[in-house]
């Protein structure tokens, strides 16, 4: 094997450069994979035009981005290798999120709020290159017949298997998904395939409801284009009518709007159970109907990162309960790495999920 590699490496917003940097060697404790393919996820945008801090550089590199995805083993170190876990050409996949198994936040069951967690293409090197090493406590192996592209989704998937599992869906449940991207769109498959008897997906774009449509969700609403086919004036009123009055049984928030947020509260019946799952602002506020969600006595949660959730994510993608391919629109060579992420960014050729090939 080379001892070159070729890597994006990113060094501050809108500055990133193929570079030949070296193989990484594995520790005692880590795994070296060689990438098939990475996703571009919204964070990644984020960082690469500065509208977000990298976790321990302040929005600075030098660093190699990319944190959704999927690769074949190409060397083990010996504390993996000694428990027969992992052989070279093993098909895995990368949780990013590596949790130190020691602090007391991890004994208590809390591995996403690890004190001392590293983060793969965020706080230490990721995926944007033809190599990366993971801490074999985060690596996966990939089912039979499942495509290193679609295993590329996991993190995504994994992350909205937690998301969807603070519903608590019940049999026969009315549940509203806001927001029809990625993270939505798997979302309202996990939500579909829990039990709900309806689902209605909530978007201001109508390329993404079409696909929430394909992907069976009963009702599609976009709120903001009025020469919509899904346009509706009052989303209150019409979740209403389709429920007689008695407004949905939980409601997932997969976007960083706050007037959705509020939506989610607003459409909610009797206990209901309301999660937030994207990403405010720094200094965003929900305002809350305080006195009408204690009457109704409703669940207010919040989802962060997919502690546990990882081979959950792995058997909904082999077993067919959810389509990551319909969310799965582009691809890129790694030498065209910062076109992908404008293009994603610009939602070109209605893109949702990008994914980078070394």
């Amino acid at each position: 094997m080379s001892a070159m590699m070729a890597a994006q490496v990113f060094y501050e917003p809108e500055k990133m450069e193929m570079k030949s940097v070296n193989v990484p060697v594995p520790g005692v404790d880590e795994v070296l994979v060689r990438v098939k393919g990475c996703g571009i996820c919204g964070s990644d945008i984020a960082y690469y035009y500065g509208q977000s801090s990298l976790e321990t550089k302040d929005g600075k590199g030098p660093l190699i981005l990319g944190h959704e995805f999927s690769g074949e083993v190409v060397e083990v170190g010996a504390i993996p290798e000694k428990l027969g876990l992992f052989q070279k050409g093993d098909r895995v996949v990368l949780d990013p999120v590596q949790y130190c198994n020691a602090c007391e936040i991890c004994k208590r069951g809390m591995p996403n709020l690890c004190e001392n967690k590293a983060v793969l293409g965020v706080s230490t090197n990721g995926g944007f290159a033809e190599y990366c090493l993971s801490n074999y406590t985060g690596v996966h192996k990939i089912p039979d017949g499942v495509t290193y592209e679609q295993a590329a989704l996991t993190e995504p998937l994994a992350c909205a298997v937690y998301g969807v599992s603070k519903m608590e869906i019940k049999l026969g449940d009315f549940a509203v998904v806001f927001g029809a991207g990625v993270i939505g769109a798997l979302m309202m498959q996990l939500v579909k395939s829990s039990g709900a008897g309806k689902v209605a997906i909530v978007d201001t774009l109508d390329y993404r409801l079409d696909i929430g449509k394909k992907l069976n969700t009963d009702y599609q609403f976009n709120v903001a284009e009025k020469d919509s086919p899904y346009y509706t004036p009052d989303l209150k009123k019409s979740i209403a009518d389709l429920t007689n009055g008695k407004y949905a049984d939980a409601a997932i928030v997969a976007t960083g709007s706050i007037p959705a947020m509020e939506q989610a509260l607003a459409v909610t019946g009797r206990r209901a159970r309301i999660v937030y799952f994207g990403l405010p602002a720094d200094d965003a506020v929900v305002k809350l109907p305080a006195l009408q969600s204690i009457l109704w006595d409703k669940t207010i949660r919040f989802s962060w990162l997919a502690p546990l959730t990882w081979p959950t994510a792995l058997q909904a993608i082999a077993n067919g309960l959810v389509n990551v391919d319909m969310v799965h629109t582009h691809d890129y060579p790694l030498s065209e790495l910062a076109i992908g992420i404008a293009d994603v960014r610009a939602r070109k050729g209605n893109a949702l999920k990008a994914v980078v090939k070394p």
